[in-house]
């Protein structure tokens, strides 16, 4: 029978949990800001710079390898001495990306950008790891809920990062420059909202305990490993589609404005789902839910493939936000819940590791397949989006796999 003591205790840790949510919600509506605005202008910046078209989103692609570099590192920061320490590192790191992005540009320094770039994807890590977060604190039934509220936060950044790109893209003589300067105050003013996180430093293993499974044998558990793969493709083909969007907008004929607006549909779809995928997840399980985020990415490509009017750019867009939802929160729910507390440092730094590896590399892939695999921006966007189709059978394959290989033990 539960005492009194444990039920009052249950409950506080509840209340804690909800607001750890709270703070993370807002830290991912203000910080999480500047991810769509440099999403936005960083391709058109680094087209006006970089003296070959090819490398027009490299970067982008810088982001997600500085990304990918701090992830491990951070991970261990935030194991050693917590949450909040982390996401302080973070917020540094995009104050300073803005800060060199921005004299970059003054200075019309493609290099002095790309390095601005590479300390942005400090602050993109961290962004990551909001989510993990919100798990720390939460109960096993309210866990994917805490996870989705935290991603629905999203929904707010969607909406602020474009629009201040139409307010500051052209504030200044040079373009862009005011957009950066956007970058380093919310960096400065969100960094505050941490002082209210309340989420407690891993207790040390005690002497003797053991201290989990090692990096490689969480990566080969079957659970652990297609969740790290399904976040893979959904992050890396969301990463590898809207990268090349603006370009291809602008390219095929529309405004900035249009970019921008494609843009916030696109991140509105991204995180507005947020709000019922916990629900979806606890009712259906989460299997099926990535298997659908899967289906709907794959749908978005082949909108894409339809045409290049400015409404099949806002629908492939839009599915493509509602695909990586699906995809990448319920990965993020099945990962949370398949390794213990004493490897979390190890096995979320590995997951966003491998995440932004292949991130990395779709972005990378984004500008030569949008500007150097055909003569047109129609031709580059065609290839952009086919490109797609072997990712997306490889996560389908997984699941499939891991849902076969669960049937089976539950027949034995």
């Amino acid at each position: 029978m539960t005492s009194i003591s444990e039920i009052e205790s249950q409950s506080d840790d509840h209340q804690r949990a909800k607001r750890n949510v709270v703070v993370l919600v807002l830290a991912q509506a203000l910080l999480g800001a500047q991810m769509p605005m440099i999403f936005t202008i960083g391709g058109l910046a680094g087209q006006s710079l970089a003296t070959n078209p090819c490398l027009a989103t490299l970067p982008i692609s810088m982001i997600v390898l500085g990304s990918m570099l701090t992830a491990t590192p951070l991970s261990a920061v935030m194991q050693k001495y917590g949450r909040r320490a982390g996401f302080f590192v973070g917020a540094a790191g995009g104050t300073l990306g803005g800060v060199i992005g921005a004299y970059g540009l003054f200075t019309g320094s493609f290099a002095l950008f790309l390095l601005g770039s590479l300390f942005t994807g400090i602050y993109m890590s961290a962004h990551g790891f909001y989510r993990f977060a919100a798990a720390d604190t939460a109960s096993d039934a309210f866990r994917p809920k805490a996870i989705s509220y935290v991603m629905a936060g999203g929904l707010a950044s969607a909406i602020i990062g474009p629009q201040v790109v139409k307010l500051t893209a052209d504030a200044y003589v040079i373009p862009f420059i005011g957009t950066y300067a956007a970058v380093i105050a919310v960096n400065v003013i969100g960094a505050a909202l941490f002082l209210f996180l309340d989420i407690p430093k891993p207790p040390p293993p005690a002497e003797g305990a053991s201290k989990g499974r090692s990096r490689w044998e969480l990566i080969t558990t079957p659970k652990i490993a297609v969740a790290v793969i399904c976040a893979t493709v959904s992050y890396g083909l969301m990463n590898l589609v809207m990268t090349s969007t603006p370009l291809a907008v602008v390219g095929c004929g529309f405004t900035r404005n249009s970019a921008a607006d494609v843009v916030t549909a696109h991140v509105l779809a991204m995180f507005i789902p947020s709000f019922f995928t916990g629900h979806l997840i606890a009712r259906f399980g989460v299997e099926k839910i990535m298997g659908t985020g899967l289906a709907i990415l794959a749908g978005a490509g082949l909108v894409a493939l339809q045409g290049v009017e400015l409404g099949n750019f806002f629908i492939a867009l839009v599915l493509l936000g509602i695909g990586w939802n699906f995809g990448f929160i319920g990965a993020t729910s099945m990962l949370a819940g398949a390794h213990e507390p004493s490897e979390r440092g190890r096995m979320q730094g590995l997951n966003d590791l491998i995440v932004f590896g292949g991130v990395t590399i779709a972005s990378l892939s984004s500008g030569g397949l949008m500007n150097c695999s055909g003569g047109t921006a129609t031709e580059g966007w065609t290839a952009v989006n086919l490109a797609m189709a072997p990712a997306l059978v490889l996560a389908g394959s997984a699941l499939i796999w891991l849902v076969m290989q669960s049937r089976g033990s539950a027949r034995s």
